[in-house]
This record gives C-alpha cells, sequence and structure tokens, in this order.
C-alpha cells in the first residue's frame, strides 16, 4: 500500500502533482521517492464479526450491566415520574450480550430454517397419521445432532480463538 500525505494512492493510476507535472503512473520507485510516496504495510485484517478492531476482541459471555458505582443497571421502559410520562427502570437487568450467545441464536436460526422445509411432515403425522420418509427422519435427527454438538461447542468456549474454530467447523447434514 502506498500514500502520499498520509493519504492513500494508487500507483498504477495517472497522478498530476500540485506543479501541474502529470505522470501516467507511479510504479518508477524514483519518481515516488522525489513526490514523496512511501510505501507502508497493509493495516491488519480481522473477522468483524468476532473483533471490533485488530488485537480487540468482542464480549465473549454475557455480561450484566453495571452503573459507574457498580449498581445493577436495569432494562429501561415507559413509564410515569410525577404524573408525566418518563423512562423508568424496570425490573429486568440489563445484559449485553456476547458472541456466545449471539452466535447459539444463530446455531438454532439456521437449524429452524433447515428443519422448516420438512415441519409439514411431522404436522400432517401428528393431525393425520401418515408416516414421515425414513429419509426425512434421518435429515430431521441429523440437523437436530448438528446443532446440539455446534451449541455445545460453542457453550464450552473460553476464548474467542475457539469460538471462531467452532463456527468454522459446522459440518450441517445435506437434504
Amino acid at each position: 500500500m502506498f500514500q502520499l500525505n498520509g493519504q492513500p494512492i494508487s500507483i498504477d493510476r495517472a497522478y498530476t502533482a500540485p506543479d501541474g507535472t502529470k505522470y501516467a503512473n507511479l510504479r518508477d520507485p524514483a519518481i515516488r521517492s522525489a513526490l514523496g510516496v512511501v510505501e507502508v504495510p497493509d493495516p491488519e485484517s480481522y473477522d468483524q464479526r468476532f473483533y471490533w478492531g485488530v488485537g480487540n476482541p468482542k464480549l465473549l459471555d454475557d455480561r450484566e450491566e453495571v452503573d459507574e458505582n457498580g449498581d445493577p443497571m436495569f432494562v429501561k421502559v415507559l413509564g410515569e415520574v410525577n404524573g408525566e410520562p418518563a423512562m423508568v427502570d424496570s425490573d429486568e437487568r440489563l445484559v449485553t450480550k456476547g458472541l456466545k450467545s449471539q452466535w447459539v441464536a444463530q446455531i438454532k436460526d439456521t437449524a429452524g430454517s433447515l428443519l422448516s422445509k420438512t415441519d409439514w411432515m411431522v404436522i400432517r403425522k401428528a393431525e393425520r397419521g401418515v408416516e414421515i420418509p425414513q429419509t426425512v427422519q434421518a435429515y430431521r435427527a441429523a440437523v437436530i445432532a448438528e446443532a446440539d454438538r455446534i451449541e455445545e461447542a460453542i457453550k464450552a468456549c473460553a476464548s474467542v480463538e475457539e469460538l471462531i474454530a467452532v463456527i468454522n467447523n459446522q459440518s450441517w447434514p445435506k437434504e
């Protein structure tokens, strides 16, 4: 990556210097040096699903929030104060969901989506006694087993790196 005056610049495009000199490109190191174009390392990349920035992982476990005095915080709801509408504390603790909770919810959503295609067969069996094909039963059991396996593995993670390994090792069955 190249920069001129702290701003990214492409060395493959035409460039006009402040004095009006035109360059077809800035591939020549001598021209780059004369203009003050410097090469800088590419910024490190990070997976935004798991990190706020390079080396800054998101919260792994749920956290019950507290105020600056260490007192518990509660979810705000619309209520009244001195007869006027106002936001007041409810009885529900304010909880910031961590990555584990978010990914467990995602796994449940994925499993539900995969199972929904054959839910009608389960309903038909319950309402009319029509048997579910063995292949469908096996598929549904495999989806449920994989969801259970992933959820347990997520809950057991002690670090964001372990969570990433679990998420990257999903093996959902094919229909």
